[in-house]
Order: structure tokens, then C-alpha cells, then sequence
């Protein structure tokens, strides 16, 4: 799995131009799915994710977690995360889950992450045409790949 995580003054998403989920101040977080991933990759992202130390302290220091915070979480989907462009000008995405493994490890994310913040984590509709809007704080963005947790 492979996210992108930006810390944002507020963030949302539509679909068809009707707004269908919106956050405050916490975590845009693009979820890309791997043809490889399981429910260890999963687990591990939404820790890292909880606990990562991305928001100012009462002395302006990145010192607390999504927890510590009280972040607001928005997941949406993305597939494109696992665009390979080595060849050609076309992105290929061979390596991205198919839809009916993905959806799952991606529910099943954004779970494990409410479980570990305390928060209902909102979200787009996956595999829908979204468009998403942010105010980026910081800017503060963080890419991890469970691959690379070593």
C-alpha cells in the first residue's frame, strides 16, 4: 500500500459537483492499493498513519499524532499511486489491485484507522470520477509505502 498524507486546513470531495464529504483541520490521505497488499500492510499504514507526529505542538514544534490532535481524516482511493511510467507516455497500472481486493483493503483501512483514532474516518466512493479540494498546512505532505517499512 502507498499513501499520501497531507495535513490540511480543511479538505473535500464531490462527486458530479455535489460536495460528498468534507473535513476541517487533519489528514487528506490518498490510498493506493497494491496487487501484493494484505491486511499486515494495511495494519501497519494505519499505526504509522495514528501516530505519526505531523501536527504543531502549543510551541509550534511537529510534535503530535492525528490522535493526539484530534485530526479529522479524509481516505479517498487512488489507484494511480502505482502508475508505472518508465515506458512510453501512458501510464500503465498493471500493478494496482483490481477492484473487488482493493475496495476491501481499503474499508478495511479506513476501519483500522477509526479504530486507532477514535474518529469516523470519511470518505470518497470508490472507483467514482471525484473531484478533491484541499488547503494544504504547511505544506506538510508524507508519501509511505508499506514496502518500504523496513
Amino acid at each position: 500500500m502507498k499513501l499520501v498524507i497531507q495535513r490540511v486546513g480543511n479538505a473535500k470531495v464531490s462527486i458530479n459537483n455535489i460536495e460528498y464529504a468534507k473535513i476541517g483541520a487533519g489528514l487528506l490521505i490518498l490510498v493506493g492499493i497494491h496487487e501484493t497488499d494484505t491486511n499486515q500492510d494495511l495494519t501497519w499504514l494505519a499505526s504509522k498513519t495514528a501516530n505519526m507526529r505531523i501536527f504543531k505542538d502549543a510551541e509550534g514544534k511537529m510534535n503530535l499524532s492525528a490522535i493526539d490532535a484530534n485530526a479529522e481524516i479524509l481516505a479517498i482511493s487512488q489507484f494511480t499511486l502505482f502508475a508505472k511510467t518508465a515506458k512510453g507516455n501512458r501510464p500503465s497500472f498493471i500493478e494496482a489491485a483490481k477492484p473487488d481486493v482493493a475496495i476491501k483493503l481499503y474499508n478495511d483501512f479506513c476501519e483500522e484507522l477509526s479504530k486507532l483514532t477514535g474518529r469516523e474516518i470519511k470518505r470518497g466512493v470508490f472507483g467514482a470520477d471525484m473531484q478533491v479540494e484541499l488547503l494544504n498546512d504547511g505544506p506538510v505532505t508524507i508519501i509511505i509505502d508499506s514496502k518500504q517499512k523496513d
